[in-house]
């Protein structure tokens, strides 16, 4: 049996061309992850380390192919781990970077080097980094507007809701987005900087950076670590057959 976590398009991607040829199950975290699925073989739930053991135990899983976020760091540590716990193959699937003039962004390395920039900040900044960290950009927040760009989703929501998010900075809604919905956005709410991840191509992230570019916007770049592992979906599916 393999395991697919998912996390990103590439899944469903992944998903189209081995169902009814090999026998997998599917694990997301939301709702909105296994629509993008489809719902093929798949259970929705968050899994801990200790969980992912007996995932792998008691669902006889000899593969673990890992399709998470890029930005889902703590997953792919654990799904690692619990591979390399029971001696069963692990692969990466590892979404490529995008292609970038260093000169359009201002970049940092991790959310600790995000909130020491915004907490000399000025003006309306929108957020369009999900919902994990809207906790720790609240509390820089100071007398400045944020906007939550996150996804239709009932934690989402209720990660808002948890950190006293006022219903006129949040925007629901499932992304990518196009350059032109994203300049009409970041007009709308006179947006000063954008904050976002290196989501790749597949991400969005180009379309966010020239909306930026074209409105004179400041758009700062949340960094990854380099990844090892497959970044073709076609060369996923050879492996796997």
């Amino acid at each position: 049996m393999i395991w697919i976590i998912g996390g990103t398009s590439e899944a469903g991607q992944l998903l189209e061309r081995i169902h009814n040829r090999v026998d997998y199950i599917a694990t997301v975290a939301t709702y909105v992850g296994s629509e993008m699925l489809k719902g093929k073989n798949t259970v929705v739930k968050r899994l801990s380390y200790e969980d992912m053991l007996v995932f792998i135990d008691s669902n006889n899983i000899k593969t673990v192919i890992d399709l998470s976020h890029p930005y889902a760091v703590e997953v792919s540590e654990n799904a690692k781990k619990a591979s390399k716990h029971f001696k069963v193959e692990y692969i990466r699937f590892v979404r490529e970077k995008t292609i970038l003039d260093d000169e359009s962004f201002i970049r940092v390395n991790n959310i600790k080097e995000c909130l020491e920039y915004l907490k000399l900040s000025k003006g309306t900044v929108f957020f369009t980094t999900g919902s994990k960290n809207i906790v720790d950009f609240e509390k820089i927040r100071k007398d400045n507007r944020f906007i939550y760009r996150v996804l239709p989703s009932k934690f989402s929501i209720e990660e808002c809701i948890k950190n006293n998010i006022e219903l006129k900075d949040i925007i629901a809604i499932l992304g990518p987005f196009s350059e032109s919905l994203n300049i009409s956005l970041f007009k709308e709410y006179d947006v000063k900087y954008v904050v976002m991840k290196d989501s790749g191509d597949k991400g969005g992230t180009k379309e966010k950076l020239t909306a930026c570019q074209k409105l004179g916007i400041k758009a700062i770049m949340i960094g990854r670590e380099d990844e090892i592992g497959v970044s073709e979906i076609e060369k996923l599916v050879e492996m796997i057959l």
